[in-house]
């Protein structure tokens, strides 16, 4: 019955052998193990004895791609940031004139506050894309230390099991 189990554990997770269980894999794994008796997912946590390195180092891929995509953020902001400065830059150049009438000031003055308004909004969607990228790395560095300390519980567990029926019974 438990070979049974492990098969069609394997075959849901579409792998021939627990070596080729994947960062990828784990997730699905894990969301597996509520399903599974304590016995099987025993048994099946005592065959991954590298579980521990897979989730952490699904958490350091995590974190890698998370600072990646934080360095790609804070460069395409800055890009935005420094055009606004230059456009800026360039209508105050206008502004500075003397030979402009009151309405080209006007539409100038305009264009300013269009692109203060602009360099504001970018940067109030960006918090909330910060605040996401943040949560889920969060949750995932979270997910990986459950799965961590599910293995940990599953191998103490299984080894009080062992002392237990080993020691004699009076």
């Amino acid at each position: 019955m438990e070979n049974e189990n492990e098969a069609r554990i394997k075959r849901a997770l579409g792998i021939p052998s627990w070596r080729h269980l994947s960062k990828d894999k784990v997730v699905n794994f894990v969301a597996a193990m509520p399903e599974m008796s304590t016995e099987v997912r025993l048994k099946l946590i005592e065959k991954l004895p590298v579980f521990k390195d897979l989730a952490k180092n699904s958490v350091d891929a995590m974190v890698e791609a998370h600072k990646s995509t934080l360095s790609a953020n804070e460069k395409s902001q800055e890009h935005f940031h420094q055009a606004s400065r230059q456009h800026r830059d360039a209508l105050q150049k206008d502004l500075d004139r003397d030979d402009l009438s009151w309405e080209q000031r006007l539409s100038l003055h305009e264009f300013f506050q269009h692109n203060v308004d602009q360099e504001a909004q970018k940067d109030s969607e960006n918090k909330p894309f910060l605040e996401r990228t943040s949560r889920t790395v969060t949750v995932g560095a979270g997910a990986a230390m459950v799965l961590v300390a599910v293995f940990a519980g599953a191998r103490i567990m299984g080894g009080s099991k062992e002392r237990a029926e080993e020691s004699p019974q009076a």
